[in-house]
């Protein structure tokens, strides 16, 4: 079994070449694909910029929680995973997952009404629910990381 010190730093450097890749589609590939379509479809071109809002907002909650996960990487390093330190980190990853669900569920309605086809409203229907599921998730591990935090601190002071 993988080592939790090999384990950390291999994430480590994942979320860092992630985070490289997120600002390249955040800065270039996102507003220039956007830009491309509207010029390709131009009953689309009021569009353009709210959809690149969009995506680069988007883009920024992940990289939150990818910074949130940096940090909380950190204290595991350093053994204050079970401090209320961690507990900040682990709000700016709700937080994010309840901004991006409130961003695709607002596209949800309004592509739902607007749309010819059941198509796209099935995949942001889809994004939706799983962002909804991992949002969920997350407010179940801040509570088991509350309850994990009192029990560390309990023992400490019997100890």
């Amino acid at each position: 079994m993988i080592s939790e010190k090999w384990a950390v730093a291999a994430l480590r450097v994942f979320l860092v070449v992630l985070f490289g890749v997120l600002v390249v589609f955040q800065t270039l590939s996102l507003p220039g694909g956007i830009a491309y379509h509207t010029q390709q479809n131009p009953h689309d071109a009021n569009l353009r910029w709210p959809l690149t809002a969009i995506a680069v907002f988007l883009v920024l909650c992940v990289q939150a929680v990818l910074v949130a996960t940096w940090k909380l990487l950190t204290l595991v390093k350093k053994d204050r995973i079970f401090t209320s330190a961690s507990l900040k980190w682990v709000d700016v990853i709700v937080w994010a997952v309840a901004a991006a669900w409130l961003v695709f569920a607002g596209l949800l309605v309004f592509v739902g009404i607007n749309a010819d086809d059941p198509g796209m409203p099935m995949v942001l229907f889809l994004v939706t629910v799983g962002i909804t599921v991992i949002g969920l998730l997350m407010v179940v591990m801040r509570a088991l990381l509350r309850q994990a935090t009192t029990l560390r601190s309990d023992l400490e002071g019997v100890i």
